[in-house]
């Protein structure tokens, strides 16, 4: 089967999900399929089990598709560090020469490895579902583009174009994108898709009808607003403010926070309420404060005492940090050449150094109290120090009430979260994460088959 590919009108039309859906529907109809994109650009991301990275929404399609996730499902990663620069990660490891080159100046060297991930992919399962990035009507990118249509001409990708009807104006969106199409690239559009629809879908008739007769192409679906439980792919989308009477967790997003969605697990647990702290807010009455990865941990740590939290943090009644959050947690950190260097909150009686090697992999280590847990690696900071042990092989230490690992997804651990979780006075039971995500994407994959769209999809082969 020729492959399908999901484009957006704009960035955040819901591509990835919608990605991840089409997967479970066709692995569920008996097709091996299998998830990519070319080029991704997030500091959400995961661990392949060969120890690459990808972006975490390769990591959730590969999931959809019940496969372990591999860097050929996303070749290029690239992980912002601050406005001006970005990590390229390529075929699952930091490629330092790329990282150096201008934006329009990559592609020469990145698109043989998309090329390549991707007939590998080919080879192997019946269909690949392909996810663009952004907009193929960015005309400002297009001779750079190895992510949009330059994969679609490459494989004769069935193209779905798909519009977030919630923004309002979605056929100029799909009718001004497809314009900005060349010939080539408009006659691979198959489908039009109108996504997180509200109200009475009889209404759109007309429309549909018109933006046939201007393209030629069909609405191939119309998706509804579909509240999920789904990790995000590249922003925390969660709003929350102080509950009393729950267990309140304050988030903090600092900038080049990373990972973030490894903390939805928390979010599903009944009378848990995480509250996104994004500027100087009070912490007052909080049971716990999160410090959460940074591509930046030296920026993110300014950041803190420019909003004021890095005095308010240390009066939280338990703090907790991961990978970028426990550097800042500890008495110092410093970049590799000493260029940098910046006392930390002194929580933790730890000093960090940042390596140019980088560590990637999945991991599993036994906890003080001699649970084990499994998660994943991704840093470039060496920690030593006089705190107590919390994480066996140097991943986690804790002293009084304050905590920090190097384990990312450490909650994801079900006998873990629940332990913690009990710590800041919680009583509940938790639920089994890993269970809820499946069958989430069950969920999901239904959803999508009741609108049709999946039935339109296949039938649009030839």
């Amino acid at each position: 089967m020729r492959p399908i590919m999901l484009q957006g009108c704009t960035s955040d039309a819901g591509k990835s999900l919608l990605a991840a859906g089409l997967c479970r529907a066709l692995v569920n109809r008996g097709f091996q399929v299998a998830p990519f994109k070319a080029q991704n650009m997030s500091n959400f991301a995961a661990i392949t089990p060969d120890g690459g990275e990808i972006g975490r929404a390769q990591w959730l399609q590969a999931k959809a598709c019940r496969l372990a996730p591999h860097t050929d499902m996303n070749p290029v990663l690239i992980k912002p560090e601050s406005d001006m620069r970005s990590q390229v990660i390529v075929n699952g490891e930091v490629d330092h020469e790329v990282t150096k080159l201008p934006w329009m100046q990559r592609k020469q060297r990145l698109w043989p490895h998309v090329e390549s991930a991707l007939a590998r992919l080919q080879s192997k399962y019946d269909v690949v579902v392909i996810e663009g990035a952004g907009s193929p009507a960015e005309v400002n990118l297009r001779a750079g583009d190895i992510v949009n249509m330059a994969v679609a001409l490459h494989c004769n990708a069935r193209v779905q174009l798909i519009a977030d009807i919630h923004r309002g104006g979605a056929y100029a969106h799909l009718l001004g994108t497809w314009h900005c199409l060349s010939a080539s690239e408009q006659n691979l559009v198959q489908g039009f898709v109108l996504n997180m629809f509200r109200g009475d879908a009889s209404l759109l008739a007309p429309a549909d009808e018109w933006i046939l007769q201007q393209t030629g192409i069909a609405v191939s679906g119309c998706i509804p607003y579909w509240p999920h439980r789904l990790p995000d792919e590249d922003s925390w989308r969660h709003q929350s403010s102080f509950i009393q009477g729950q267990t309140n967790i304050a988030v903090v997003v600092y900038p080049y926070a990373s990972n973030l969605d490894e903390l939805d697990v928390l979010l599903q647990e009944e009378g848990v309420n995480l509250v996104p702290i994004r500027h100087g807010q009070s912490l007052v009455g909080f049971d716990a404060v999160i410090l959460p990865g940074s591509k930046n941990s030296l920026a993110s740590l300014a950041w803190l005492h420019e909003q004021g939290l890095a005095a308010q943090i240390p009066k939280v009644a338990h703090r907790f940090g991961i990978c970028g959050g426990l550097q800042i947690l500890g008495e110092s950190l410093a970049a590799e050449d000493n260029s940098q260097q910046a006392q930390g909150l002194g929580l933790l009686p730890l000093t960090t150094s940042m390596q140019a090697n980088k560590v990637t992999q999945l991991t599993t280590v036994k906890t003080e109290f001699d649970v084990s847990v499994t998660g994943y690696e991704i840093h470039h900071g060496k920690t030593s120090g006089k705190a107590e042990k919390h994480l066996d092989d140097e991943l986690g230490w804790r002293q009084g009430q304050t905590i920090g690992v190097y384990l990312h997804d450490i909650f994801t651990n079900d006998d873990y979260r629940q332990w913690w979780l009990e710590q800041l006075g919680w009583r509940g039971q938790v639920r089994p994460w890993q269970q809820r995500i499946d069958q989430e994407l069950d969920r999901l994959a239904d959803m999508l088959e009741r609108t049709g769209w999946v039935d339109n999809v296949v039938k649009q082969e030839g």
